[in-house]
């Protein structure tokens, strides 16, 4: 009998939680499946193994009933409740699952009322008009149908940062569980590079041996692992590391100074000179060791060469939290909660920074609701007494003509004021981009929130020009968030250098909606370190009376620009 191995299995589990999900129920069910098939693609042991073992449950994701049907899969190659599944709807189906945005009750309706069976299909009828004409579809769907055809095509196999996280996490274990000679493990890659979308999961490992080991272990069609020694571990890790750029760039470096850089170390006629850690190599080419995130061959090498490589943010430079939201608006957890959530990881601050009135979608906090908070937050900081402080912020909406949400001498009660857009994303870049100016040079704006609105693997960034809008964020004193959500991310790493370049300030901020979701803001620092942004450049980074000082002084001048512009607060 032909048992199926892991990655065989994790396909079907895959196939049986999006059949799922096109059936009515719990929606979370079908993305149990999904989270499950792909921890099964981090085992670097046989999956026979973990089974007879009974040792499934083990596996992240992976409880009674997802153990049953796995081993099932297993053992047959099928499950009953899959092949009566089957069927229901053409395995060709599932493909559109797989488009942002796209709703299952959607797929049913394309595949029943239009008898769409596939990718192809459905991308002909979009652009053909013929879900318009059908009640419950539309223009406006075949539209997002389009844009989420394009974005898959690109994003293909990608996963976000935090989940590659998770994967890498479990490999890991299950790495060192099946080989006690492991000394130590380091994730590689995309991931280590800080990457927003991973593609393939990378690991190496070096094992306690007394020969040379080298070795590339392709685990399963997303894990490959690098088994090395302690002598090579450093070069293993450069390569394995990458990026394909970089490394051009380091062995065009090494042939100008008379070496070669290749997979066994950097070497000079037949010696070694260096290959133990990735130190000795950048040194022994006259560099100083350059972050992972920086190695995308975009002229960090010449940086190096000239010493004017920033030094990067770190997560133990952040000072506090100046974009949270609480059971207010659409949070899960209450304000003196998220106050204590953010003191115990060592914070000095905790900025509030519920929806306002326009989000009703989001339970938009009522003025009088807003007095009601500022009236918890003065309680809050009388029992904290200096210790820890909390500051009264808003995430107001950009309103569609580039005003904020309340009136003047509302939002002039702030602390602070995160102005975002969460609408009308398809007005056009001029208008869009006009309504962000405006919305940045309203005194009261304190940092521009999510600038493009993009969400990963789900919606493009609204289309807007970013550098103008930078350029004003600068000119205004405005701070720029890395929004550290791994859905966003946003503004894109790609674009910290121009706004470092034109004076930007940034604001790191996780936008959690839960005292869990603070810890998110790991991710909006190395998106910040990818982006090479330093903590004197980070708003957050500032110890609370360095922020307090900042905060006063855009109030002061505030009411400067107020007795010079009187039409502000008109």
């Amino acid at each position: 009998m032909t048992f199926l191995d892991a990655s065989s299995v994790s396909r079907l589990l895959r196939e049986f939680g999006r059949r799922v999900a096109l059936r009515p129920g719990n929606p979370y069910r079908a993305k149990a499946y999904a989270r499950a098939a792909d921890s099964l693609l981090t085992l670097s042991v046989p999956l026979r193994d973990v089974i007879a073992q009974d040792r499934l449950q083990e596996i992240p994701g992976v409880g009674e009933a997802i153990a049953d049907i796995i081993t099932q899969l297993h053992k047959t190659g099928t499950h009953p409740t899959l092949e009566a599944m089957r069927e229901e709807v053409p395995e060709s189906v599932l493909e559109l699952l797989s488009i942002p945005g796209l709703r299952p009750d959607k797929v049913l309706k394309l595949h029943t009322d239009l008898g769409i069976t596939s990718l192809a299909e459905l991308e002909s009828a979009a652009r053909a008009g013929r879900l318009r004409k059908v009640k419950g579809l539309g223009a406006a769907l075949e539209s997002k149908i389009l844009k989420g055809i394009d974005m898959r095509r690109h994003a293909q196999g990608s996963r976000h940062l935090h989940r590659a996280a998770e994967l890498l996490q479990a490999a890991e274990w299950h790495l060192r569980e099946a080989n006690a000679a492991i000394v130590r493990v380091t994730a590689a890659g995309e991931f280590r590079r800080g990457c927003e979308l991973v593609r393939e999961l990378t690991l190496v490992a070096e094992v306690r041996s007394s020969g040379n080991v080298s070795q590339r272990i392709t685990a399963s069609e997303e894990l490959t692992v690098h088994l090395t020694d302690a002598r090579h571990y450093g070069v293993t890790l450069l390569h394995a590391t990458g990026s394909s750029a970089h490394l051009d760039e380091l062995r065009a470096l090494a042939m100008e100074r008379d070496m070669l850089l290749e997979e066994s170390g950097l070497r000079r006629g037949r010696r070694i000179v260096a290959a133990a850690t990735e130190e000795k190599i950048y040194a022994a080419l006259g560099l100083p060791l350059i972050p992972p995130e920086l190695r995308e061959g975009r002229g960090e090498i010449v940086r190096a060469l000239a010493g004017r490589l920033p030094v990067l943010v770190t997560d133990e430079d952040i000072r506090g939290i100046l974009h949270a939201h609480t059971d207010r608006s659409d949070g899960a957890d209450t304000l003196e909660a998220m106050a204590e959530a953010t003191r115990a990881r060592r914070y000095a601050y905790f900025g509030v920074a519920d929806h306002s009135k326009s989000a009703h979608y989001a339970g938009g906090l009522s003025v009088e609701e807003i007095k009601e908070q500022h009236a918890k937050i003065d309680e809050l900081n009388r029992h904290y007494r200096g210790g820890f402080h909390v500051l009264k912020g808003i995430e107001s909406d950009i309103l569609p003509d580039g005003s904020l949400d309340y009136p003047e001498e509302i939002l002039g009660q702030f602390d602070f004021v995160v102005a975002s857009v969460h609408g009308r994303f398809k007005l056009d870049r001029k208008e869009q981009t006009e309504r962000v100016l405006r919305a940045v040079a309203n005194p009261q704006t304190t940092i521009l929130g999510h600038m493009t609105g993009r969400q990963l693997l789900r919606r493009p960034g609204y289309d807007i020009d970013i550098e103008k809008v930078l350029a004003a964020c600068a000119e205004h004193g405005v701070a720029v968030e890395i929004n550290a959500n791994p859905w966003r991310l946003d503004l894109d790493w790609r674009w910290h250098e121009k706004a470092l370049e034109l004076g930007c300030m940034m604001s790191i901020n996780p936008d959690a909606h839960s005292t869990r979701e603070l810890d998110l803001t790991h991710w909006g620092v190395e998106m910040a370190r990818k982006g090479g942004v330093p903590k004197q450049r980070v708003l957050n980074c500032f110890s609370f009376d360095e922020l307090e000082a900042h905060l006063r002084k855009r109030k002061a001048n505030r009411r400067k620009m107020r007795r010079s512009r009187p039409e502000l607060t008109a």
